[in-house]
């Protein structure tokens, strides 16, 4: 089994880019496998890793369908529904919480009425 070559932060030679890079130039790695990676070095922990993928063998980024679209509207909209008292909270509910705010926490609203 081959290892990956481990380049120091900011010292990667030019065709390697992240997943996030990809990504802003309008690319995905596209099935590629993991080609490097970077390491940051910090004091106490271990260090930070970052993969790298070739540039060369991305893909562009699929478009978007109006189906995925619809989809993505769909749950992004059921996250905002309040399970207990079934309205839209007009944010995304936590899921530390489960419910919002005014739910989660009655008490602040009977010492307010």
């Amino acid at each position: 089994m081959a290892t990956l070559p481990v380049y120091r932060w900011r010292l990667a030679p030019d065709g390697y880019a992240t997943r996030r890079q990809l990504r802003a130039a309008g690319l995905r790695p596209g099935g590629q496998d993991v080609a490097a990676q970077l390491e940051r070095p910090r004091r106490r922990r271990g260090p930070l890793v970052a993969y790298l993928y070739r540039v060369d063998l991305a893909k562009p980024v699929r478009p978007m369908t109006p189906g995925r679209r619809a989809a993505l509207a769909k749950a992004n909209r059921a996250r905002r529904i309040c399970p207990r008292c079934l309205t839209d909270a007009g944010y995304v509910i936590p899921s530390s919480l489960g419910t919002c705010v005014p739910c989660n926490s009655p008490s602040t609203t009977a010492r307010s009425a």
